[in-house]
């Protein structure tokens, strides 16, 4: 009774790491998503901005486009998690056979492993051994291609992700466009942008373990430039 307590409790604790992993990686989608949301529609909005002053008509504009890249972002991020959920399981179909036909290649394949990260090549094949009488087709996806067995993102939560994240990312340069008085419409979308896109390069950096300051600063230089590359097409549009 305790050994089974102990193994419902780590496959328990198993369940739980996977489901952490598929929350960063749909979190790691929104943050990408909200920031395409943020580049995109502040690009239509200062271009259709420069070329005329009807709020209305740049609200739609700018609403249009940040359906349009929600929806985008939606359908794109779900037929590549798809797509790489389909390879991995075709993956795991392909060593599944592999087990069945040739086990003493697959064998070597998870001793050579162990040696590589410094064991002596004695105990790596009691490990190997071990663990591929225990768990053969868990260790082997685990070895050749750094999967966990029955891991795999969800390719709706990655969509739903992006498509929210993309809109609450627009939100930001069109409420500020269309919302300030005429007369700050400008600085203050501006502002909303280089502190969205900052934010979204802190939280992207988090996520990653990645350089913070860095990050930020990388973000919001990218936006300025965004600005300014449809600030000038609507100018040369308008002319």
């Amino acid at each position: 009774m305790g050994g089974t307590g102990m193994e419902n409790a780590k496959s328990k604790n198993k369940k739980e790491s996977q489901t952490m992993e598929e929350k960063l990686n749909t979190l790691r989608a929104g943050v990408l998503g909200s920031n395409d949301g943020i580049l995109t529609v502040v690009g239509v909005l200062f271009s259709v901005a420069v070329a005329t002053t009807n709020q209305f008509t740049i609200f739609i504009a700018g609403l249009s486009d940040l359906l349009a890249c929600a929806f985008s972002m939606a359908s794109g991020e779900y037929a590549s998690v798809s797509t790489q959920k389909d390879t991995e399981k075709s993956v795991v179909a392909k060593e599944k056979q592999l087990l069945k036909t040739d086990f003493d290649t697959d064998l070597r394949v998870v001793s050579d492993y162990y040696v590589d990260q410094g064991v002596s090549k004695e105990t790596a094949d009691k490990i190997a051994k071990d663990l591929m009488s225990k768990k053969p087709l868990e260790t082997i996806v685990n070895v050749k291609y750094d999967l966990q067995l029955g891991h795999y993102m969800n390719p709706w939560n990655a969509a739903f992700s992006s498509l929210f994240s993309a809109s609450a990312g627009g939100i930001f340069p069109l409420c500020a466009m269309t919302l300030s008085p005429i007369a700050f419409q400008w600085p203050a979308t501006i502002l909303a942008v280089c502190l969205s896109v900052g934010l979204t390069g802190y939280l992207s950096a988090r996520l990653g373990n990645g350089l913070v300051k860095t990050a930020i600063i990388r973000n919001v230089i990218v936006g300025i430039i965004t600005m300014i590359i449809h600030y000038s097409l609507g100018i040369l549009l308008a002319a």
